[in-house]
């Protein structure tokens, strides 16, 4: 028998709906239509496109569905992927100021809404999962060994690499620290925990609105970082 390749690294991805001040949220547009993108352009080798799911802009109101996104990656598990649990949780969302792409590195243990949410909660400085302690609480991207699994042993996901091969192929992109405190940041420090919790992954990235970058741009960008993470994970 020859030797196997790497097993397929299967990405779930989310965006989300409109919101207060934003009528258009480019991540419902990239994430409704990647699958029929990537199945023209065809997907970049050792990648599984799985779910791809627009949630609501919102917090506390929307976590039943938020959770049974997430868990769908692994009650969906096929069998190439679950052995090794080769899987990423892929997150779009807007910043609506921003000029570039930001990929982001952690999510704060904070809800302060700027405005209410689709849902009509407004939180100012409360815990989004108060057991885990206050405010100030940060949780980072993380990728759990696939050797060391069973002990619970962790590294960072490469945030910087995978920005670098973003900007080599010729998007404007940065890393980012900070998420905000709105509905991203919310659902990015759930996604993380749960990440956590079931030997996954998860990351975050803002895409700004597509009268500063537009859809075509915004479409190659989520395919190429596709390829970035599976590059990356093999």
């Amino acid at each position: 028998m020859g030797s196997e390749g790497p097993a397929a690294v299967t990405i779930h991805v989310t965006g989300f709906k409109k919101f207060h001040g934003v009528s258009e949220n480019p991540t419902e547009t990239i994430v409704s239509n990647l699958k029929e993108y990537t199945e023209k352009k065809g997907l970049p080798k050792g990648v599984i496109l799985g779910s791809c799911s627009v949630l609501e802009t919102a917090g506390q109101g929307a976590l039943p569905q938020l959770y049974q996104t997430l868990q769908s990656a692994l009650t969906g598990k096929d069998s190439e992927s679950s052995c090794s649990g080769r899987i990423i949780w892929l997150h779009f969302g807007v910043n609506s100021g921003a000029s570039r792409f930001a990929v982001e590195r952690q999510a704060a243990n904070e809800a302060t809404f700027r405005c209410p949410d689709e849902m009509g909660w407004k939180p100012q400085k409360v815990p989004i999962i108060p057991a885990d302690g206050g405010i100030s609480r940060v949780r980072e991207v993380v990728l759990f060994s696939l050797r060391y699994l069973l002990l619970l042993s962790m590294t960072s996901l490469p945030v910087e690499e995978i920005t670098k091969a973003l900007a080599k192929k010729g998007f404007e992109v940065m890393t980012s620290d900070d998420a905000g405190r709105f509905v991203c940041n919310y659902v990015y420090y759930h996604s993380l925990r749960f990440a956590e919790q079931n030997g996954i992954k998860s990351l975050f990235v803002h895409v700004p609105l597509f009268l500063t970058i537009d859809e075509e741009t915004q479409m190659k960008f989520a395919a190429s970082l596709l390829e970035v993470l599976a590059s990356l994970c093999q």
